[in-house]
């Protein structure tokens, strides 16, 4: 695809019949896959009121919450990340910004371990400025992770406590450091159709390396925890097609929800025609499938698992 598509031309494929949809998005699939995994390194005890967030202390959520964890418990984690597959390793924090409770100098210290172990390092430790995303890539840090969440129009609806320009700025600052970009969305939370093409076409503005496509898993004490009528398993399908052709050389990356809200056979499905990568193991206050499950189903699906350097 030489020429980005523009709103009416991808609504009108994401309307076309499915197995035709899902025809064109296999063009531009990777025959490598990918596996990365990730550790919630701080959990909890979030300042800010994203609707979707368990980990907001606006609402009553049963998660467990913990401080930053130990560089110990990291490299253990990485280590196990390792021998399970995968090749790229996350460090996770909940709360707005890296330096919440002091601990971004710990967290430059954890990226230079992960790296040691011969895994692309990666972190989502919340909205940067332009100092800090330097000190990231000083650090050695492979790629950082930071959604969008959600098209522009519909931001307010989904958070007040920052804005999709503070989203925006932080993505600017980590590709001017020369620092990997994975950038994505929560769907399924009350958006329209229209609403996920513009998400697909920010993402094609905004360039990432690598796209994580997360699906709602309602939590109970949020929002939106009776929101599991927004979205189904066609529309995930058609949602991840059309993130795929409107982003043919980023890496679409099915991430949380895969194994609440879709079926084996659809997540079989995407893999084989919409989808590069995927998150393994458990996520941030949900479960996933085993490794071993996630391996079985790329296999099937033909494709090659991309593999570490080292």
């Amino acid at each position: 695809m030489t020429e980005k598509l523009n709103k009416e031309e991808l609504l009108r494929l994401y309307n076309l019949p499915l197995n035709k949809l899902l025809s064109i998005s296999k063009r531009y699939t990777f025959n490598e896959f990918e596996f990365c995994s990730l550790i919630s390194a701080r959990t909890g005890k979030c300042s800010q009121d994203c609707k979707y967030c368990a980990q907001s202390t606006r609402y009553n959520t049963d998660i467990y919450t913990h401080p930053l964890v130990s560089i110990d418990e990291v490299i253990k984690a990485a280590k196990e990340s390792k021998a399970n597959g995968a090749t790229n390793f996350a460090i996770v924090t909940s709360g707005k910004t890296p330096n919440e409770a002091k601990d971004f100098n710990e967290l430059l210290k954890m990226i230079k371990e992960i790296n040691n172990l011969g895994l692309k390092s990666c972190a989502s430790i919340g909205i940067l400025n332009e100092k800090q995303a330097f000190e990231l890539k000083k650090a050695g840090l492979n790629r950082f992770h930071h959604n969008i969440n959600t098209c522009k129009s519909y931001h307010d609806k989904i958070c007040t406590t920052h804005t999709y320009e503070d989203r925006i700025n932080t993505c600017k600052y980590v590709k001017k450091a020369g620092i990997e970009l994975c950038c994505g969305v929560i769907i399924g939370m009350g958006e329209t159709v229209e609403q996920r093409i513009e998400m697909a076409i920010e993402l094609s503005e905004i360039a990432p390396d690598s796209i994580p496509v997360n699906i709602l898993t309602p939590i109970k004490g949020t929002p939106f925890e009776n929101y599991f009528d927004k979205i189904n398993e066609e529309n995930i399908l058609r949602t991840l097609a059309v993130f795929k052709i409107a982003n043919p050389k980023s890496s679409i990356r099915l991430a949380g929800g895969k194994k609440a809200r879709l079926s084996e056979k659809n997540i079989l499905i995407a893999i084989e025609n919409a989808v590069d990568s995927a998150i393994v193991g458990n996520y941030l206050t949900t479960t996933g499938f085993s490794v071993d499950e996630d391996k079985k189903k790329v296999l099937e699906a033909n494709k090659k698992l991309k593999t570490c350097n080292k």
